[in-house]
């Protein structure tokens, strides 16, 4: 396996990765803990007894960039399967590179409008959902620049290959 295969490789390893923490992360009701229960992007919990959060602005665009975040992760995720198993010529990846860092600036955009939100709240700790969308993050971006260096790779390759140079 040469290094522009092993480059998608771990690209496709680490949108996995990622997108399976966000929709752990998304999913979840456990954003913010505090003496009386939890809360998430959809649901809050006092003395075990959950309802659904009425829409709030703040909340709803953290909620939509999340989602949207997945749904962007898992088109990426597939192309960048396809692409690391195509067989024959080779395929280029700007558009799962594209998608995979749109994932990660919408994923930044709702975990940071997330906490600004909630900073300045008494008695309020973050939980282990909301850090499950931070640690999706960096796998994000370091999907990308898997692909991107490997797609640099197959650019090189052949601009290279027309020359009469034996490598």
């Amino acid at each position: 396996m040469g290094v522009k295969r092993s480059l998608q490789s771990g690209g496709t390893l680490l949108s996995i990765l990622a997108n399976v923490l966000t929709v752990l992360s998304t999913a979840t009701n456990y954003w913010i803990r505090h003496h009386q229960g939890h809360s998430g992007l959809w649901q809050e919990c006092i003395n075990n007894i959950c309802s659904n959060i009425p829409c709030q602005t703040t909340l709803a665009v953290t909620a939509a960039c999340m989602v949207l975040t997945a749904g962007f992760g898992v088109v990426a995720m597939v192309m960048g399967m396809r692409i690391t198993c195509h067989k024959g010529e080779p395929l280029r990846a700007r558009t799962t590179i594209a998608l995979l860092f749109l994932s990660g600036l919408l994923l930044l955009i709702a975990l940071v409008g997330y906490t600004v939100k909630n900073e300045w709240k008494d008695d309020v700790f973050f939980s282990w959902s909301y850090f499950l969308g931070w640690l999706a993050l960096p796998f994000y971006i370091l999907a990308g620049f898997c692909f991107l260096l490997a797609d640099m790779i197959l650019q090189s390759t052949d601009a290279i290959s027309g020359f009469p140079v034996c490598l």
